[in-house]
């Protein structure tokens, strides 16, 4: 598949669509309501968004429309909306005190990276991104709706934490695994970075 400058494609308008929720799902999920009426809407834009991450990629790939923009944009997106919904999260206090080592742990993480990969590219190197790293971002997504869900359904606790930690888990290690890639090419001048998952 070749690139293609279409700002407009249906793939790109996805992630953009993505990107605009996110405020929307932030003001939804703080704002009181009668029986939590729109704790339930920010819930279901944000499962909608959050599928936009599998189809914008995939229709980019089936209709042959890959492109920078859209590279770039995907996993912008991504970061955005769980940065954001992270701090909505402890802001509303859905977050204990406990929840709040993963949650850091995560927003470290997702700006350490593209640190490191703002970093690399200056030398040119590509840094690769891992299978496990995609992973690391549909467990995010689904940690992050979990506990969207948490005060409606009270009965998640104990799954909003498991999942909660498992993401904070992949996505550490696999911080851990660009970091230790990367060593290598401090002192090289060969390198070329690639959008982070």
């Amino acid at each position: 598949m070749t690139d293609q400058p279409q700002r407009l494609s249906l793939p790109n308008m996805l992630t953009v669509a993505r990107i605009i929720a996110i405020p929307v799902i932030v003001v939804l999920a703080i704002m009181p309501g009668p029986g939590d009426m729109f704790r339930w809407l920010a819930l279901l834009l944000y499962v909608i968004a959050a599928i936009t991450d599998f189809f914008d990629g995939f229709l980019a790939r089936v209709m042959g429309q890959t492109s920078a923009l859209g590279r770039m944009l995907d996993p912008i997106a991504d970061k955005l909306l769980v940065g954001a919904l992270l701090i909505t999260l402890a802001w509303d206090r859905t977050f204990s005190a406990f929840d709040l080592i993963p949650a850091i742990a995560i927003m470290l993480r997702e700006i350490f990276v593209p640190g490191l990969r703002e970093f690399l590219g200056a030398k040119s190197v590509v840094v690769h991104v891992s299978r496990l790293a995609k992973y690391k971002t549909t467990v995010q997504l689904v940690a992050m709706g979990i506990l969207l869900a948490e005060p409606l359904m009270p009965g998640l606790r104990f799954i909003s934490d498991l999942v909660l930690w498992l993401a904070a888990i992949l996505t550490v290690w696999t911080g851990w695994s660009y970091w230790q890639g990367a060593q290598q090419h401090f002192r090289e001048d060969d390198v070329k970075p690639e959008p982070d998952a």
